[in-house]
C-alpha cells in the first residue's frame, strides 16, 4: 500500500479560524507568566525583600523562556505528524528529544546560575517560575468562562 502524497495538502498554521482560539491562549499564557511573576515581584519589593523580588522576577522570566521553547517544540511536533499523516509508524525527529533535555538542562543552568551569582534565595525562584502554571491556570479558566458555545 502506497502512502498518502501529503505533501500537497494544507497543514494548518496558526492564524486558521478553528485554532485562532489556541493561539489566543498560547499568548494569553505567555503575557499573563510575565505578569505573574512581576506583580508578586513587586508585592515582594513593597514587603522590602528585594532578594525574593529578584528571585520571582528571574523566575517568572524562566518560566516565559520554558513556555516559549515548549510552544516551538510543539507546534515543530504538530508539523511533522501532519506530514507523516497516514503513515503506519510515524517516525519523530531524534531532535525533538535533544530539544527536551536541552530545554530542561538550559533551565537548570538558568537557576544554578542565578543562585550561585545573585544571592538570591532558591524557594523565590521556584516559585517564579511557578508563575507558568498559574498563567496556564488563569487563561485555562478563562477560557472556559468565556466560552460562547
Amino acid at each position: 500500500m502506497a502512502a498518502p502524497n501529503v505533501a500537497s495538502e494544507p497543514i494548518p498554521s496558526e492564524t486558521t479560524p478553528g485554532n485562532l482560539q489556541g493561539v489566543r491562549t498560547e499568548r494569553r499564557i505567555a503575557w499573563l507568566t510575565l505578569a505573574v511573576g512581576f506583580v508578586s515581584g513587586a508585592i515582594a519589593l513593597g514587603l522590602h525583600r528585594s532578594d525574593w523580588a529578584v528571585g520571582l522576577g528571574f523566575g517568572a522570566a524562566l518560566g516565559w523562556l520554558d513556555f516559549q521553547w515548549m510552544r516551538r517544540g510543539a507546534s515543530a511536533l504538530s508539523v511533522a505528524s501532519a506530514v507523516q499523516a497516514g503513515i503506519e509508524n510515524p517516525k519523530l525527529p531524534r531532535w525533538s528529544y535533544f530539544a527536551v533535555a536541552l530545554r530542561y538542562g538550559l533551565i537548570g543552568l538558568g537557576v544554578y546560575v542565578i543562585f550561585i551569582y545573585l544571592h538570591v534565595p532558591l524557594a523565590s525562584l521556584i516559585l517564579g517560575l511557578c508563575a507558568l502554571g498559574a498563567a496556564t491556570i488563569a487563561a485555562s479558566v478563562w477560557e472556559i468562562t468565556s466560552s460562547s458555545e
